[in-house]
């Protein structure tokens, strides 16, 4: 059905890593993402990871690991803590690993991100995202906000039924995409005046 077609292609995005001067990982409670970005380091793409996030601001505190338990239980003040944990047991060096762990949603992921390489003299001409793949466009949007110079890559990890095949075929993963694209649209209300003024 070209719908599903047409909000798939839209909310789902998956960029082939390319040499980049970060990695930055949204907010989250699922390993994956981190695993991601631990392969994408280890392959020599990026020098330095930046994982970000305090906890859901409405949940009000980080809950552990939603998958891979057996892997990575333990308690976990932060996503970044937990973001950080991941990464480590995967192999990235602790010393690449940068702090951002205080924001509660995808604009202070990006913005907080912003602070901490600026106060580390980092110029970020190019940067690849980590995220959960039915968060790909959102991140997108919201990165290239906070970062309107830099070119943006988005490599993804599907999560619980919610990737770019599946999503369409359960309650979990409709529900999600169709919020990602309420989410989507409130997100670039907010931004599209930037946008504009950045040609």
């Amino acid at each position: 059905m070209r719908i599903i077609d047409d909000i798939t292609n839209y909310i789902f995005i998956d960029d082939a890593p390319a040499k980049a001067d970060i990695i930055f990982i949204p907010g989250g409670s699922n390993p994956e993402i981190a695993e991601r970005a631990a392969k994408i380091w280890k392959d020599g793409f990026a020098p330095y990871v930046i994982p970000s996030g305090k906890y859901s601001a409405i949940r009000g505190f980080f809950p552990g690991t939603i998958t891979k338990k057996e892997l990575y239980s333990g308690d976990f003040e932060t996503e970044w803590d937990f973001l950080k944990f991941v990464l480590i047991k995967c192999g990235v060096d602790e010393s690449v690993i940068l702090k951002e762990n205080e924001s509660c949603d995808t604009y202070n992921n990006a913005f907080n991100s912003r602070k901490i390489t600026d106060s580390k003299g980092l110029e970020i001409k190019k940067g690849i995202i980590c995220c959960k793949s039915f968060h790909a466009r959102r991140c997108l949007m919201t990165y290239q906000w906070a970062y309107p110079d830099a070119e943006l890559l988005v490599c993804p990890a599907d999560v619980e039924n919610r990737g770019k095949k599946d999503w369409h075929t359960n309650e979990y993963g409709k529900n999600t995409v169709m919020s990602e694209l309420k989410k989507c649209g409130e997100y670039f209300r907010q931004a599209i005046d930037v946008y504009i003024n950045q040609k």
